[in-house]
């Protein structure tokens, strides 16, 4: 039996004793972390098991917000639970909260900074998203997957490896994709949902986010940022901002794509590349996390100036 077969044993035991389940998702939530936490509370609730689906931040903004089950999710701790399972997050410090220390916890995460922090853990840093990790969780226990439940699994999978794009997709991304259309998944809908519901906003606070665009090291490394004032000027979120990122990293020349969103007290840190240059390890020096081509930080008590000084001295940008 392998490590994450056994695992996943382990957690089904685990949630079927259970009387209240709380379902974590990261802050500043993608839509991996959110479609892998309805797929299993959409499951939780065919079977009747009590759960809540958790995201610490006051106004979360996705555009899995179809999902069956995503107004359901809080922002407020539920008073007692007894089991914690958290989906996508690849450190602790992602919960935005401190769980615990006597809860149980179901690690079920795909990001190389995950060091197994869970009492359970299924972790693999080889694939695409956490939701084929949920996947896989209902496969080795034999469990039904309605067709709510794949939506929501496919969903992650195809947003988190950007259509499938990514280096990491292989044939069992692609076997997981093809049996959750089997179950009555429109793939081409999702992709319409996913992909053609832009806001106005967004096309209003872009060209603002590209313009402040600076290259360094003859272009090899691109920064943008984006002001709060912005957003209110345009009616936008950050999350109307995050295509950014990408189109700066589709530049030629660039190997390092850089965004930086300013805060009243730090500075969130997203980072991108191509080409081999690993920013994980930019990441985890200032106590953030993710993987060799997508990864993230905080930076406390920064502005948006300082935080390019900080980050380019590290990078040794001269």
């Amino acid at each position: 039996m392998t490590k994450l077969k056994e695992q996943s044993k382990l957690a089904w035991d685990k949630i079927q004793s259970a009387r209240y389940i709380l379902i974590i998702t990261h802050i500043n939530p993608d839509a991996d972390t959110l479609s892998s936490a309805l797929a299993l509370s959409n499951f939780f609730a065919e079977l009747k098991i009590n759960h809540k689906v958790y995201n610490a931040g006051k106004n979360i903004s996705s555009n899995v917000d179809f999902l069956n089950r995503y107004d359901k999710i809080v922002n407020t701790l539920p008073k007692s639970f007894d089991l914690a399972i958290s989906v996508d997050c690849g450190a602790l410090s992602r919960f935005g909260f401190e769980l615990p220390s006597d809860i149980d916890l179901i690690n079920i995460d795909h990001h190389a900074s995950n060091n197994d922090f869970g009492k359970i853990n299924i972790v693999d840093i080889n694939k695409a998203s956490t939701a084929e990790l949920v996947y896989d969780f209902f496969m080795y226990n034999n469990l039904n997957i309605s067709k709510q439940t794949a939506q929501c699994i496919y969903s992650g999978i195809y947003d988190d490896s950007l259509a499938f794009s990514t280096q990491r997709c292989d044939e069992n991304t692609f076997a997981t994709a093809q049996s959750l259309i089997s179950l009555g998944v429109n793939a081409g809908d999702i992709a319409q949902q996913l992909k053609r519901r832009d806001s106005l906003a967004k096309y209003r606070v872009l060209p603002k986010v590209l313009e402040s665009l600076e290259l360094y090291n003859e272009g090899k490394i691109a920064i943008i940022h984006l002001e709060s004032i912005w957003l209110k000027q345009t009616g936008a979120t950050p999350n109307d901002c995050e295509v950014a990122l990408d189109m700066i990293l589709n530049i030629k020349v660039v190997d390092i794509a850089i965004f930086l969103r300013e805060s009243k007290t730090h500075v969130r840190v997203s980072l991108r590349s191509k080409n081999g240059a690993d920013v994980s390890i930019i990441a985890n020096h200032f106590d953030g996390g993710g993987h060799i081509m997508a990864a993230g930080c905080t930076l406390n008590d920064t502005n948006i100036k300082e935080a390019k000084e900080i980050l380019l001295e590290f990078i040794n940008v001269k």
